[in-house]
């Protein structure tokens, strides 16, 4: 099965951003699931952050994060040292994992089946890793329900090019709302839907947000790819950067990005 190009890459600004992402911050919804000596897998663990923080609340159980490229796993290595937790951090295609059936108690995903040209069937190997009575746990934004005040051009235009490159790219950025249904689709008997948002509005925060995302549109992978596939120019993609700071320089800035969940089992 084809996979379609991964929108971020992992440019500088992309790992700025998800190098920020805890357990706390980005699983809260999993964590009551968690106990020590659980087998875990992180299905597109990126740099490393949030599969760490998982290792330790199931320590001193089995821990595996797989990622398609292996660049990111070196980052990902450097963290769970620096930490002294112990991950396996691997290649891996969660279509064509080579792990036994109900291998993990745990398979987690964070912010990839949006990613995925078939989402359902990531999910469906998911749950043949799962071990009975494990759980399956899964996150995504949802782009279409982000919002923003103040209402700037600049970021509308953003919001609409970065959907058109996901799709462009075999993906689906509006996954938050989805899970719920590719979950029940994919054969689970049991399901469990939650949301919750991070949101950007303090001084700090804006910086933060708003900055890298100006980096990003300028100078990621998914700047080449818009680029690339006639959907904006170089100089429009700096209007777009320029929008991302006076956004973050404006004392009234917020900016909430929703995520749907699922907790899946049987």
């Amino acid at each position: 099965m084809a996979e379609p190009r991964y929108t971020h890459g992992h440019h500088e600004s992309v790992l700025r951003s998800h190098s920020w992402r805890t357990a706390e911050n980005s699983a809260a919804y999993l964590l009551p699931e968690l106990g020590h000596g659980q087998s875990l897998l992180d299905v597109g663990c990126g740099p490393g952050t949030i599969t760490v923080d998982l290792a330790r609340l199931v320590a001193p159980g089995r821990v595996v994060g797989i990622e398609p490229g292996g660049a990111v796993l070196d980052r990902a290595r450097r963290v769970a040292a620096e930490a002294g937790i112990e991950v396996r951090f691997e290649l891996g295609d969660i279509y064509r994992l080579a792990e036994p059936d109900a291998s993990f108690d745990v398979v987690h995903a964070h912010q990839v089946l949006q990613h995925l040209s078939d989402p359902v069937e990531a999910l469906r190997q998911m749950r043949r890793l799962c071990a009975r009575g494990g759980v399956v746990a899964a996150r995504d934004a949802d782009y279409a329900a982000m919002t923003w005040y103040p209402r700037i051009p600049a970021l509308d235009r953003w919001l609409d090019l970065y959907q058109q490159v996901a799709r462009v790219n075999g993906g689906e950025p509006d996954a938050g709302r989805r899970l719920l249904a590719w979950a029940r689709a994919a054969g689970f008997a049991q399901v469990r839907p939650s949301a919750s948002v991070w949101c950007y509005a303090t001084p700090s925060d804006r910086s933060w947000w708003g900055g890298m995302w100006a980096d990003r549109i300028v100078s990621s992978a998914l700047a080449e790819q818009a680029v690339t596939a006639g959907l904006a120019t170089p100089g429009e993609l700096q209007e777009l950067s320029n929008g991302w700071r006076e956004w973050a320089a404006d004392p009234d800035g917020w900016f909430t990005v929703l995520n749907g969940e699922v907790l899946c089992r049987g």
